[in-house]
């Protein structure tokens, strides 16, 4: 099993599904239980390895997520001035081996999960296996299996690209890319299909570990289509689509766990409820 020590996380955008609260509290940190949501995905990569990551932040100062991330000098004084030295590990977010480094991205400029991929990738001449995992959601398992790690074991070499896959009923699959799967390899994404039409259940969670040459075909798709930025998303999908077409092996991992999305206020307080224990 090879190991990976490199993620992406998207960060940036306005979040505008949230609005009004997205004012104020990036989407990625608006809280699960007593964490932010990007947090969750943050912490199952370190269980399973990563060392380096590398997120894509918005141009807008201050940047909250940058700032949960680093050590907070004062709040540690205080900490041990009040003799609560017990919380001094709480208010440490990332262990020491861990590093994260950021990139702007601006808002207005072309949009879709390709994009910040390619940013990370050229911006640091990433050349390995990475993982790639949104910001906005994320696997609960609460008896602490890592999502991650399920990803990790499902590729056989370097050369591997592998994607989760979550179970759902199918009467829910009408709102999500839906996985057509041949032994444990993708065939396709199917976006949005009936129930009826759906080639199975396993929904597309947008978590992924993507190999050298499919990190290069998205630098590709990047430069070489000019959709406008008000025309088309350039979703990470599409190279997927023709990486498989040219003999790629993506392999479908399949999740234990509940997936958990913060993007929607239903699906926020579907989680809170979730990861507080009252649902």
């Amino acid at each position: 099993m090879p190991q990976i020590t490199k993620a992406i996380i998207p960060v940036a955008g306005w979040g505008t599904r949230r609005l009004p609260i997205t004012k104020i509290i990036e989407k990625s940190m608006l809280p699960v239980g007593n964490r932010p949501l990007v947090d969750y995905s943050v912490q199952e990569l370190i269980k399973a390895g990563v060392t380096d990551i590398y997120m894509i932040i918005s141009n807008v100062e201050p940047c909250q997520v940058r700032e949960f991330y680093k050590d907070n000098v004062a709040l540690n004084e205080y900490l041990i001035e009040r003799g609560k030295t017990d919380r001094l590990k709480l208010a440490k977010t990332l262990p020491d081996n861990v590093n994260i480094h950021y990139i702007k991205q601006d808002p207005s400029s072309k949009y879709g999960t390709a994009i910040p991929v390619a940013m990370a990738v050229e911006e640091f001449n990433i050349n390995e296996p990475v993982f790639v995992f949104m910001g906005d959601d994320f696997i609960w398992n609460p008896g602490g299996k890592s999502s991650a790690e399920t990803l990790l074991k499902s590729i056989k070499s370097p050369e591997d690209s592998a994607m989760l896959g979550v179970e759902i009923p199918f009467s829910e699959v009408e709102k999500y890319g839906v996985l057509s799967v041949s032994g444990d390899q993708l065939s396709s994404i199917v976006e949005k299909p009936s129930p009826a039409e759906a080639p199975s259940n396993l929904i597309n969670p947008s978590k992924y570990i993507l190999s050298p040459e499919l990190l290069h075909e998205i630098v590709n798709y990047v430069h070489f289509n000019d959709f406008g930025p008000k025309d088309q998303e350039y979703l990470i999908t599409d190279p997927i689509a023709d990486y498989i077409k040219e003999g790629g092996i993506m392999r479908v991992a399949k999740a234990s766990g509940e997936y958990l999305d913060g993007g929607s206020v239903e699906g926020w307080v579907h989680a809170n409820n979730v990861v507080c224990g009252t649902k």
